[in-house]
């Protein structure tokens, strides 16, 4: 019988916020008697549960054209950020060109403007080109209309 995963997540949900005598934050939290101001309360929670990582990432996300100036910005966009590599696509193939060629320029660019971002490769892709496999005189196994240009 399977579980509910519903259920299951409501359980750590109630089991982690439970609050917690012997976790130091919320110990030093009990003895402080003054309210909080909210950046201390917002900086507290982000260092407490680790998502500075996080929060630079989805800067150098929405700071784009602000991070790599309006031209490139305006003909290309960051699509992922894995294992510490940013996928770039561009809207021409002599976009992501140039992109590749001044890679090691933008990967220091980004680490002084997003500092918590941590990238350490550039993938650029171009354009997404048009499928040649559906049509009239298609053939089962053959590349399409650029096959003689093996």
């Amino acid at each position: 019988m399977s579980k509910d995963l519903a259920r299951e997540l409501y359980r750590s949900f109630r089991s982690h916020n439970r609050k917690n005598p012997n976790n130091p934050v919320e110990a030093a939290r009990a003895k402080i008697e003054d309210p909080l101001s909210l950046s201390s309360a917002i900086s507290e929670l982000v260092s407490h549960r680790d998502w500075k990582k996080g929060i630079a990432e989805g800067t150098l996300f929405t700071e784009w054209p602000n991070v790599v100036g309006a031209d490139i910005a305006e003909h290309a966009n960051p699509l992922t950020l894995v294992d510490g590599r940013l996928t770039i696509q561009t809207t021409s193939t002599a976009w992501a060109t140039q992109l590749t060629l001044i890679s090691t320029q933008l990967l220091e660019t980004i680490s002084h403007s997003a500092p918590g971002a941590l990238v350490e490769e550039i993938s650029v892709i171009g354009p997404h080109a048009p499928n040649w496999k559906k049509g009239l005189r298609t053939i089962r196994g053959a590349k399409g209309p650029r096959d003689t240009y093996n």
